[in-house]
């Protein structure tokens, strides 16, 4: 159960390798919507949920302990090698993404990779993002609107994150492109049950 084969590695790799290209584009948008977002700024952490996405899709279709971090790593050191506009927050960022979807996971033991776990490893995650931006990035907000931001977090993790990153695995599993990997033979055990 944690030893990582090769494909395992890989597949994990290019999770956290994709998104982090991917998210350089990402960050972009947070410019774009800064003038609809500058009368209420919480209403940025809406957008939140994406960027822990490779957590939850390494955690779902490899299911292996670390892979979560692994992948949210990966992806948070690309995008900031390739000139990321939080610099190196961005790896902070990463380590605690990644560990709010790995804390989720550890808490069923690694056993279930279910809709409802892995919304709760967007929350987890979202809420180590949150205070993490509150101090490093937002200390100048106010309290009332530090909690709406955390608010706006967590709705954005459950769903962008949970949500959004359990439909995209199981459509991959659906493809049959995973299954020499954990969740693609779990699904074919079950198909064959």
């Amino acid at each position: 159960m944690t030893r990582f084969r090769t494909i395992d590695l890989l597949v994990t790799v290019l999770i956290g390798a994709a998104f982090g290209v991917a998210f350089l584009g990402y960050g972009q948008l947070y410019t774009l919507i800064g003038p609809l977002t500058a009368a209420f700024k919480p209403a940025e952490g809406l957008l939140a949920g994406i960027w822990f996405l490779p957590a939850v899709l390494a955690a779902l279709i490899v299911r292996k302990p670390g892979a979560a971090l692994l992948a949210e790593m990966i992806a948070a050191t690309l995008e900031m090698l390739l000139g990321g506009q939080w610099g190196w927050g961005t790896a902070v960022s990463g380590v605690l993404q990644g560990g709010g979807v790995e804390l989720a996971f550890l808490l069923t033991r690694y056993r279930r990779f279910t809709l409802p776990v892995a919304v709760l490893g967007g929350v987890l995650s979202a809420a180590l993002e949150w205070v993490w931006e509150r101090f490093a990035y937002y200390p100048e907000m106010s309290w009332p609107f530090a909690i709406a931001m955390l608010g706006c977090f967590v709705v954005s993790g459950a769903f962008l994150c949970g949500v959004l990153g359990w439909a995209a695995a199981r459509s991959l599993v659906a493809t049959g492109a995973v299954d020499s990997l954990a969740a693609g033979r779990d699904q074919v055990r079950t198909a064959e049950a």
